[in-house]
């Protein structure tokens, strides 16, 4: 008779996420996992198949998670000068109890150069991210908030390149008060003249 399960699985899901988005996929170990999650080894396997499978639900988890949280703060917003300074507010200063930076830029920084659906994964979040910073250009271009001298495309392109870098330079002990003049100083760039 197959024993059932002594744990949710998302939770432990939770964990998995929390401890590859800390110390990224090689750095975390099987032993690091069973101890994180509190879980058996054993129940690993017979969930998760194997490490790489967990690391992928891992990144699954935080790209829904982090979708929902980025469409709720844009879906609140009143303006799309609002709505950009949601997405800079949460890259830069990001979630508490979480992690600094992002899952999917520490992933594609250590992996992406040579695992293929790594690179396809966070190549995949990174449009996601860039065709709703399209959406909030065009929306601030046609209500007269930014200027319109340049495509909503380009902008985004521009946009999502700062807003990655600020999500790398969140891992190190630059203060969150430069994060935040670089994210105004990138943000003025959309200002009408």
């Amino acid at each position: 008779m197959a024993r059932s399960k002594e744990f949710e699985e998302n939770v432990v899901l939770d964990k998995a996420m929390k401890l590859f988005w800390e110390q990224g996929y090689e750095k975390t170990s099987m032993s690091d996992l069973v101890e994180y999650m509190g879980i058996h080894r054993r129940s690993i396997y017979d969930t998760f198949t194997d490490k790489r499978t967990l690391f992928f639900k891992a990144l699954e988890r935080f790209e829904s998670r982090t979708d929902a949280r980025l469409m709720t703060g844009v879906k609140q917003a009143q303006t799309a000068k609002k709505a950009l300074q949601f997405i800079f507010d949460y890259m830069s200063k990001g979630e508490e109890g979480a992690p600094p930076g992002c899952m999917f830029v520490n992933s594609a920084v250590e992996l992406a150069c040579r695992d293929e659906d790594v690179d396809a994964k966070a190549v995949g979040a990174f449009e996601k991210v860039e065709r709703l910073l399209v959406e909030i250009v065009s929306w601030g271009q046609q209500n007269g908030e930014f200027d319109d001298r340049y495509e909503a495309g380009e902008l985004a392109e521009y946009l999502h390149n700062a807003l990655t870098g600020i999500r790398v330079m969140a891992r190190t002990s630059v203060s969150k008060e430069k994060l935040e003049r670089i994210s105004t100083m990138t943000m003025r760039i959309l200002e009408r003249e």
